[in-house]
């Protein structure tokens, strides 16, 4: 079973950061893209960062202007997203999120695989 498990979110002042954690289990992590997205309420999911399997090329929305860095650790299965400079309009549910090719160790299940998500709160 593909597990996607998101930790590191919290209330934060204007201007402040977050770094955010998403251990996965149940699929091979290192062959496959990640990435992050978030949603807003009342609003819809928007794409945040991707990063690459291969050589860790990064992408990421353009409202992130430089704030945000999206890394792997493939010996702990674990994504990260470091959040600097945060806004009140960062204010969302984040969730790590595999690429649609991931596949299920366990079952032969195919991805996309989207964690439950950590809420990220900016707020003075």
């Amino acid at each position: 079973e593909v597990q996607l498990v998101e930790s590191g979110g919290g209330l934060v002042q204007p201007g402040g950061s977050l770094r955010l954690s998403c251990v996965a289990s149940g699929f091979t992590f290192s062959s496959y893209d990640m990435s992050w997205v978030r949603q807003a309420p009342g609003k819809k999911q928007e794409w945040v960062s991707t990063i690459q399997a291969g050589d860790g090329r990064t992408y990421y929305n353009d409202f992130v202007e430089g704030r945000f860095t999206i890394s792997r650790d493939n010996a702990k299965n674990t994504l990260y997203l470091e959040m600097n400079s945060l806004k009140t309009e960062d204010t969302a549910l984040y969730a790590c999120v595999t690429d649609a090719t991931a596949v299920s160790s366990s079952d032969g299940r195919r991805g996309p695989f989207r964690g439950r998500g950590t809420q990220v709160t900016v707020s003075s």
